[in-house]
């Protein structure tokens, strides 16, 4: 059986995250499933609701767990996470099919995965989707209302408070080692991982 390698796919909300994922033809991992619930206790809190862009809202530990599994065994069983709702609605199994090699775990915490897979000796390739802010902005806002995942109000005053946040959020990603890449290079460099 041929080694399995991981991806993080990184890049601000609406980016194209889940875009890439797909068109790269590689084993997709929703980060987003690992959400906890909104009623989970010390959640931080931003303008009277859960702030869902701070990484203490996520399970970390519970990713970074099923990743090392998936690359080892190419199973195993993940969350199901609505957001509309903000909270899990059950489980279900991943199953690899045989042949894949490449796993593209794709969310906006991918950033902060990074240092917990290098430190469980997960080998990780990491990509930052980089596109322009207006773009990631109108992309957010027309996918956020369109999925009807939060109340329009909330939803945009996320939007703007996310695209003002970004440079930093980049920043941060670049710092940490992702490499800046658009669409299709970042389809092109899963592909040729496969």
């Amino acid at each position: 059986m041929p080694a399995r390698s991981l991806v993080l796919l990184a890049g601000p909300s609406g980016s194209g995250k889940s875009r890439v994922a797909r068109l790269s033809g590689a084993f997709r991992f929703r980060l987003d499933d690992f959400y906890f619930d909104a009623d989970h206790p010390g959640l931080p809190r931003w303008g009277g609701i859960v702030d869902w862009d701070d990484p203490a809202t996520w399970d970390a530990d519970g990713a970074v767990a099923s990743l090392r599994e998936l690359l080892e065994t190419g199973r195993t069983r993940v969350p199901v996470y609505d957001i509309s709702l903000s909270r899990r609605t059950g489980m279900h199994d991943l199953v690899m099919p045989e042949g894949d090699t490449v796993i593209v775990a794709e969310g906006i915490f991918a950033v902060d995965l990074i240092a917990r897979c290098e430190r469980s000796g997960l080998p990780v390739t990491p990509i930052w989707i980089d596109r322009p802010r207006a773009v990631t902005f109108a992309l957010r806002l027309k996918r956020d209302l369109q999925a009807h995942r939060k109340p329009p109000l909330v939803s945009l005053r996320r939007g703007v408070a996310l695209a003002r946040h970004e440079p930093q959020l980049r920043a941060k990603a670049v710092a940490n080692g992702f490499r800046p890449l658009g669409l299709d290079e970042s389809v092109a460099t899963i592909q040729r991982l496969s």
